[in-house]
């Protein structure tokens, strides 16, 4: 085994590989740039090493700056988690070179599968099922185009090297292809420094299911079952669990038989996963194979007691597969999702920033936690803007879902927004529950998981007043004091007057005054007309328990002097903000006459000049950030007076872009 191993990589992975090889007595080292200098995988290292700018291209993606760590620190394997370098034949033949194991297939694999146009005739080679389509070598637009007619619509453009959904485009009519052609080619070049695509027939209503592949240098080739990834939005996969709840014992033989035939192809070695479209019939097609460890693979672990890293580590030590096929036996449902710093209803805006609060469940041997930040740290504009993956195992799927929602309720952050009310709702929607939905159900109705501007029930905001009030009667009162006095109420009582407070809530964009009279539990409660007499209200630090005139409930619910976090009885999540009684800074207006940057990014495309007459909804820039592309539209119809960036400009958050005539 391995005594000194490098992590070419940051964030949640790195911390994942640490952590075993902590376990195994290896020593890590870790690198990092110069955004990551405080990141948590520096921080657990052995030793950690800089090797240059924030940017990937100036350091996680740099291969010279990375071995050259290796060599000076006596490394004698890399291990390049998911990402970056994990899938570069360059690096991975440089490792050889350098005599540095690298904890990953051959180069020849990687070459084999990294192209999806070269895996596809490969793979039809090897008689696995493929989906119509074109994947040759011929990259000119009208000869695409024409292919494209050939293949038939729907149909998927697909960037031919990476993954992660990017350069992907549905296409459904040929009027629609030449766009859509080149925004895939420019988001492929952005990522992986390829235009190359190929063309797929679109299988409507699929299903996306892969399977974990492992083989050794000893000729040993086997699979540790499927991961169900249906639930996607824009490729990005959102919930992922195993087994499958779409397949049956036979199904889910022939699909492993295929995806060992398809690892053999190409004689592999480590771990690697086979992802394949399934129709809703049940025929599946090969779709590509990662030749690398993928973001999900905690699930694999949980219900088969293993740690696929060790697994990886041994493999590259030169050690046989620790399992033949027949021993390989799961056990209980496991489900993954991934918290992330964006905002849903602003269509999935990824954000920045520290991150003021991060409350997460207690790890157990329910829930399991993989994580690269802690709370007091920022996330970057540079990277993925994940913050952790949340892991459930129980018994069956039913038991796993419901340890997910609870799990769920527990998570908190504060500072950039999250998607832990999307997830929320995701756990509890029937397609999920009952097992049904497939790859393209949350693009087509996203809304049915969206908060939106639905105004809160009377009920929640009563709730959450209760919360408020009780948490500044404990502040104010601070020590000791005789309970019976008038100067220990905390209710703005007076002298010939009743006590009246003002608690101000908000929420997104909204404000709510409650009145409220009473004190310590005790309250009058009054919102626009609506009135509630509240009795006995406690708060244990995790629920409030009241009644709510004369209805007794009990409220998951955290407070504190800046904020309210309440669960209601649907599960629902209110995340509201404690504003001050009597002033308020109304937002409205922002951005009516002008386009200004969600976030800061580099401007890709420029599609409006001054004097431009344009239509509300027309997309007017793209824009590059946290490794995806935002189309900014114009917020009216108009003429344009000003555009203040032109192609290639990096530009901060909330600069404005374009100014529409008054």
């Amino acid at each position: 085994m391995f005594e000194r191993v490098l992590i070419a990589n940051r964030g949640e992975i790195a911390c994942r590989v640490i952590r075993t090889c902590r376990r195994l007595g290896i020593h890590t080292i870790a690198v990092y740039s110069e955004a990551d200098a405080h990141a948590q995988h520096v921080r657990l290292a052995d030793e950690a090493w800089p090797i240059g700018g924030p940017r990937p291209a100036d350091s996680y993606l740099r291969a010279d700056a990375i071995l050259e760590v290796a060599k000076r620190t006596g490394a004698q394997a890399i291990h390049p988690g998911y990402g970056f370098l994990s899938e570069n034949t360059g690096f991975a033949r440089a490792c050889a070179e350098a005599g540095i194991a690298f904890i990953g297939p051959k180069p020849e694999s990687i070459d084999a599968m990294g192209s999806k146009a070269a895996a596809k005739a490969l793979m039809e080679k090897h008689t696995v099922p493929l989906v119509p389509g074109y994947h040759g070598d011929n990259q000119e637009p009208a000869f695409l185009a024409e292919q494209a007619g050939k293949t038939g619509f729907p149909l998927m453009i697909k960037a031919a090297s990476g993954g992660g959904g990017k350069g992907m485009r549905i296409v459904r009519t040929a009027k629609e292809f030449a766009d859509a052609l080149a925004s895939a080619q420019r988001e492929a070049a952005n990522a992986f420094g390829d235009t190359r695509v190929i063309l797929e027939r679109y299988v409507e209503h699929p299903r996306h299911i892969e399977f974990q592949v492992f083989g050794d240098s000893h000729g040993n080739v086997i699979h540790l079952n499927e991961r169900e990834c249906s639930a996607q939005r824009r490729y990005q996969k959102v919930l992922e669990e195993t087994p499958s709840p779409f397949l049956d014992a036979q199904r889910r033989a022939a699909m492993g038989a295929a995806a060992v035939a398809a690892a053999k192809a190409v004689d592999y070695v480590g771990a690697g996963t086979v992802e394949f479209i399934v129709a809703q019939n049940g025929e599946f097609f090969f779709m590509e194979m990662n030749t690398r460890l993928q973001v999900e693979h905690p699930v694999t672990e949980e219900t088969l007691g293993l740690d696929l890293v060790e697994w990886q580590l041994r493999i590259a030590a030169g050690e046989p597969l620790p399992l033949k096929q027949e021993q390989v036996h799961a056990h209980g449902h496991a489900i993954e999702v991934r918290l992330y710093a964006e905002d849903p209803d602003q269509n999935f805006l990824p954000g920045s920033g520290k991150l003021l609060t991060l409350r997460l469940p207690t790890p157990s041997r329910h829930v399991r936690l993989d994580g690269g930040v802690v709370e007091g740290d920022t996330v970057t504009i540079f990277y993925d803007p994940m913050i952790a993956k949340l892991i459930v195992y129980d018994r069956d799927r039913s038991q796993a879902l419901q340890r997910l929602r609870e799990a769920l309720a527990q998570c908190e952050i504060i500072g950039p927004k999250s998607n832990i009310a999307f997830l929320e709702r995701l756990s509890r929607h029937p397609v999920v529950v009952e097992g049904r939905i497939d790859t393209g159900y949350l693009d087509r109705h996203l809304e049915e998981f969206l908060t939106g501007d639905a105004e809160p029930a009377p009920s929640v905001l009563f709730a959450a007043a209760s919360a408020a009030l009780l948490h500044d009667e404990r502040a104010m009162q601070g020590g000791p004091s005789d309970p019976h006095s008038p100067w220990a109420r905390a209710d703005a009582w007076r002298i010939g007057h009743a006590g009246k407070r003002i608690v101000a809530l908000s929420l997104r964009d909204a404000r709510y005054d409650i009145e409220a009279h009473g004190h310590d539990g005790d309250y009058r409660l009054q919102h626009a007309a609506t009135v509630c007499e509240v009795r006995g209200a406690r708060h244990d630090g995790e629920a409030l328990s009241a009644r709510f005139d004369g209805e007794a409930l009990r409220l998951p619910l955290r407070v504190d002097a800046e904020h309210v976090l309440l669960h209601a009885g649907n599960g629902q999540r209110y995340s509201f903000g404690r504003a001050a009684a009597f002033a308020w800074e109304s937002k409205a207006g922002k951005g009516g006459n002008q386009i200004i940057a969600p976030m800061p990014g580099r401007i890709v495309l420029v599609k409006a000049s001054s004097g431009d007459s344009v239509e509300e909804g027309q997309e007017l820039l793209v824009m590059e950030a946290m490794k995806m592309e935002l189309a900014l539209k114009a917020p009216r119809a108009g003429t344009i007076e000003e555009v203040h960036a032109v192609q290639g400009d990096f530009v901060e958050a909330d600069a404005v872009l374009v100014r529409f005539a008054p």
